[in-house]
């Protein structure tokens, strides 16, 4: 889903303009008009976007940049990774191409063919669980690297390793069963970066070590709340730790959480929601 940050004011503006063109044409040109009305909302809408978009974090080499919901972008020493890209392509095609794409779930938030299709990956490798390979466009199945959890590699020379990402206590019928998809541990810039994905506290999260920038997902009913993702942080200790994927909790919570048993986790809260 992409939410969409325009004022009255521009809403008023586009009316207008709209409304200037019908009436002073034949009624024959109103189909037309309305073509001229849609491509100018969605212009504007556009904008918005691009101008609502948080600004970037730098921590060390590495440039952080939040973008929606699971959708990330990560650069350093001149490699760009985009992570879960979904939703309007030019807010992603406004920065550098990708060099990596990591895409962790097959689920619509994680996993947009439209998207993908729509983004500058001339140069680009996706590195994907099998069951988002096996549901890529054909023109993208070439440009795919396939990890299992557990397996690593290094593509484009970045070093990464497969997580596994799932519900708790495992079910066949959770939302996410282990082995399905991936979360990823990366080594860019210098840093060791964990991106959880869709999953609740596991072993595998809370055996972590030397993370220093973790990105962790909270949001019942799907993943954990803001205690268990705290509980989790707490055991695996990242340098830094960024909430993210936690439409409906406060994250305000999480980072009282985590600060009052341990101040050297660094919380840093950032809008992955802009425009609401």
């Amino acid at each position: 889903m992409v939410f969409f940050n325009i004022s009255e004011n521009e809403v008023d503006a586009v009316i207008k303009k709209s409304l200037i063109l019908v009436l002073s044409r034949p009624y024959i040109q109103i189909k037309r008009m309305k073509k001229i009305f849609l491509s100018y909302l969605v212009s504007c809408l556009s904008t918005s976007v691009l101008q609502a978009q948080p600004s970037p974090d730098v921590i060390g080499q590495v440039t952080i940049q939040p973008v929606m919901h699971a959708s990330l972008a990560l650069s350093a020493g001149g490699t760009t990774l985009f992570v879960d890209p979904v939703g309007h392509s030019d807010t992603f095609n406004a920065m550098a191409a990708p060099d990596l794409i990591l895409i962790t779930d097959i689920h619509g938030d994680h996993f947009s063919p439209e998207t993908l299709q729509s983004l500058h990956l001339e140069h680009a490798t996706l590195v994907v669980p099998q069951v988002v390979a096996d549901k890529l466009p054909a023109d993208l199945k070439s440009k795919a690297v396939v990890l299992h959890n557990g397996d690593e590699k290094t593509v484009k020379g970045v070093s990464i390793t497969a997580i596994p990402m799932y519900n708790l206590p495992e079910s066949p019928d959770s939302y996410h069963t282990k082995g399905r998809g991936n979360g990823y541990v990366l080594s860019l810039g210098g840093k060791r970066i964990y991106i959880s994905g869709d999953t609740e506290g596991t072993p595998e999260m809370k055996a972590l070590k030397d993370i220093d920038i973790a990105f962790v997902c909270m949001n019942l009913p799907y993943t954990m709340d803001v205690k268990q993702a705290a509980e989790a942080v707490l055991a695996f200790k990242p340098s830094v730790i960024y909430p993210y994927h936690y439409r409906g909790q406060d994250t305000q919570v999480f980072k009282s959480l985590v600060e009052a048993k341990d101040s050297a986790i660094d919380v840093r809260l950032r809008n992955w929601y802009p425009g609401q």
